[in-house]
């Protein structure tokens, strides 16, 4: 049994494994003191070439995500995303549950564009009862989406623009950010990303990590005492350097991209290998998930050699699966597949 189900379906990439035992008896201080994590940070600043930015980690997306959010909005405010966003359909209401509105807009490839967005700000301060309404107070957008498609460097310039007319943050949700910045068809870059967001973060769970996410405050824009915040929502690790060391490590010697440029070359071949078998591309995504239609029947025999994510029901005889390749993907799992017949 090989498994394509997710990027996080195995533990941590062995470099990070090393490091955890050569300096698991070093005392460090909590809570993100560590000199592990003091180093990370000075790393991912370099690789956004800002040394002004103000980095925290935290362990997990949807913990991230709603730490993020009710921290840089007011009471009164909701945030904006596209209806296929992840914070509207996967993170089981964590948004709301904290107090702010999801407003999720009619999205196309998993994206908002930007002239839905436009109308509908335009919309919203053209109507006269809107002070009896949730306000527009942030615009959320993941890269890759949730469909691996990416944003263009046109399309993320078209969006931060109406944000700044607006004076509304744009916030970034890279989970998957490393296949992304490593997709074959990507004119984005880092530094694209800090220049044009107000905040994102880099995954590290789905990119090699046993756990951990990266947010980075590109225009010391960074919450008041968002540490504290952070400890208010139970989201402060003890441990800190369990998240400092892991991405001490992944922005090391071009790590994380390393991995991620491995994933999506593992994605390129998987491509084919889907193409040969006569399967049809529910969604062909530059990234490192891909999604196709597959006959019931099929996805039955296939589940029996490969571990994969059902997806949602096309119509009555087919379904939508998942095949994600990751760091840990190897040539070996790519001839299981290829070998397959139902």
């Amino acid at each position: 049994m090989v498994s394509f189900q997710c990027d996080y379906t195995t533990g941590a990439h062995p470099a990070i494994l090393r490091r955890f035992a050569e300096t698991n008896m070093i005392p460090q201080p909590g809570y993100g003191d560590d000199e592990f994590t003091l180093s990370a940070k000075e790393k991912i600043r370099a690789a956004c070439g800002c040394p002004e930015a103000e980095v925290e980690l935290l362990v997990g997306g949807t913990q991230t995500n709603a730490v993020v959010i009710s921290t840089m909005l007011h009471d009164y405010e909701g945030v904006v995303t596209a209806d296929t966003g992840h914070i509207n359909v996967h993170e089981a209401g964590a948004i709301e549950f904290g107090g702010h509105k999801v407003l999720a807009l009619s999205g196309k490839d998993a994206k908002l564009a930007a002239p839905v967005l436009q109308e509908f700000l335009e919309a919203f301060y053209e109507n006269p009862s809107r002070d009896h309404m949730v306000y527009p107070g942030m615009v959320y957008i993941t890269f890759p989406t949730e469909l691996g498609t990416l944003y263009t460097l046109e399309e993320l310039t078209a969006l931060s623009a109406i944000c700044r007319q607006y004076q509304i943050p744009l916030y970034m949700d890279g989970a998957r950010l490393g296949y992304g910045l490593a997709s074959r068809q990507t004119d984005v870059t880092l530094q694209d990303i800090v220049r044009l967001t107000d905040v994102f973060y880099i995954g590290g769970t789905k990119v090699g990590a046993l756990c951990g996410e990266a947010v980075v405050f590109t225009h010391g824009n960074r919450p008041p005492h968002f540490l504290t915040q952070i400890k208010r929502r139970g989201a402060l690790l003890a441990k800190g350097r369990v998240l400092g060391l892991q991405f001490d490590t992944l922005f090391t010697d071009d790590l994380y991209m390393k991995i991620s440029r491995h994933a999506i070359d593992m994605a390129e071949q998987l491509k084919e290998i889907i193409r040969d078998k006569g399967w049809e591309f529910y969604r062909e995504s530059p990234t490192n998930q891909q999604f196709i239609l597959i006959p019931d029947e099929e996805m039955e025999a296939l589940g029996k050699t490969v571990q994969f994510e059902p997806w949602e029901r096309y119509d009555k005889d087919r379904y939508i699966i998942r095949l994600a390749t990751s760091w840990c993907t190897t040539q070996e799992d790519l001839d299981t597949l290829a070998a397959f017949t139902r």
